[in-house]
């Protein structure tokens, strides 16, 4: 059985480089694995490895402003429902001011807007939270992702060092 040399020492160490993002594995083969077998070894692994990240992995998508989002929101359906509520009642309504129906549509907007920035800011919490869950998720993913790489790349006969 051919012994490990440096060419393939450096071969694997090469290959798996791309495996990881921050850190690179040295891969040393322990059964004489040619180059090519090297790379066959690599890429097969780093797919098992990548099909478990897949599974686990989740999007991201981080959206701040929640409070004023929530505002605006409240501060159109105020006016919307002031205006339905003006309707209701017509033969009152239609005898009002301009001014006056100006001033209490704005006065329900208010009012919705401040509890649609309450709601907005409670939503925008429940999402950072949700974001920190999911980070640390990705991280244990992560390592679970690197440790099943490892396996397999020890299964098919090499010694992985980080």
């Amino acid at each position: 059985m051919p012994r490990p040399t440096a060419v393939h020492a450096f071969a694997g160490l090469l290959l798996a480089g791309v495996l990881f993002d921050v850190r690179a594995a040295t891969v040393v083969p322990l059964k004489g694995q040619s180059s090519q077998q090297i790379q066959a070894d690599v890429t097969a692994c780093q797919s098992q490895a990548g099909a478990q990240a897949d599974s686990s992995s989740q999007s991201n998508d981080s959206r701040g402003g929640g409070r004023v989002r929530g505002a605006a929101s409240g501060a159109v359906a105020g006016s919307v429902a002031a205006e339905a509520r003006g309707r209701q009642h017509e033969n009152v309504y239609d005898r009002a001011d301009d001014e006056l129906k100006e001033e209490y549509r704005q006065e329900q907007a208010r009012q919705a807007a401040a509890a649609g920035a309450a709601v907005g800011a409670s939503r925008q919490r429940q999402e950072r939270r949700q974001e920190r869950r999911t980070e640390r998720d990705s991280e244990q993913s992560s390592a679970s992702v690197e440790q099943a790489y490892s396996n397999c790349m020890s299964a098919r006969g090499y010694s992985i060092s980080p």
